[in-house]
């Protein structure tokens, strides 16, 4: 267990996202770039798609050293699976977003540091998992699809119109709420009537 902020904080586990800054001594304008595999943390999901639990997510990153802290910034690729939205079948893709974070050395003692947006360093290891997180959350699609032009599920039985074909239809099942617009006379001229006066 550490201490950040005057508070008792567990350490993260080793899942590849904890960097030891070590390397850039506090020396603004140093910097290192690092690439790595880590392993996706559990409950990254949004709606239908989600990054699964331990899957590979490749890390491509760079550190720099400023007055105020580490800046990272980069580029994480993540798995991406979930259920399509109209279709509902499983699927699978890539997922990459920008990472842009500074991470602030601890501050002094007796200073207010309650924002809760600001990320601090502890000691000097940097916890990449929260930022992360947060960029691939955003980044979710809230509807993924299977495909493009994926037609969905038929209204009316619920099989896969892309397995149904184009010719896949019910009749003429009206809803007998309807019943009383098939009496309609659609060719009444009286819209071009009004428009002649």
């Amino acid at each position: 267990m550490s201490n950040v902020n005057g508070k008792p904080v567990a350490r993260a586990a080793d899942n590849g996202f904890v960097f030891d800054m070590r390397s850039l001594s506090r020396q603004p304008g140093s910097y290192r770039d690092e690439t790595r595999t880590a392993t996706a943390p559990e409950g990254i999901r949004a709606g239908l798609a989600e990054v699964p639990q331990g899957a590979e997510v490749a890390l491509d990153l760079r550190f720099e050293a400023v007055s105020e802290g580490v800046l990272v910034t980069g580029s994480a690729l993540a798995p991406l699976g979930g259920e399509c939205s109209r279709c509902l079948d499983p699927l699978t893709s890539k997922l990459e977003v920008g990472i842009q974070e500074l991470y602030r050395y601890l501050p002094e003692p007796g200073v207010d540091d309650e924002d809760g947006e600001e990320r601090f360093l502890d000691g000097e290891r940097l916890d990449l998992e929260p930022a992360f997180r947060d960029a691939v959350v955003l980044a979710l699609p809230l509807s993924p699809l299977c495909r493009d032009d994926c037609p969905g599920l038929c209204p009316d039985c619920g099989v896969r119109l892309a397995d149904a074909g184009p010719d896949h239809g019910h009749g003429d099942n009206l809803d007998p709420r309807w019943g009383a617009l098939r009496q309609l006379d659609v060719s009444d001229n009286r819209v071009e009537d009004r428009q002649e006066s």
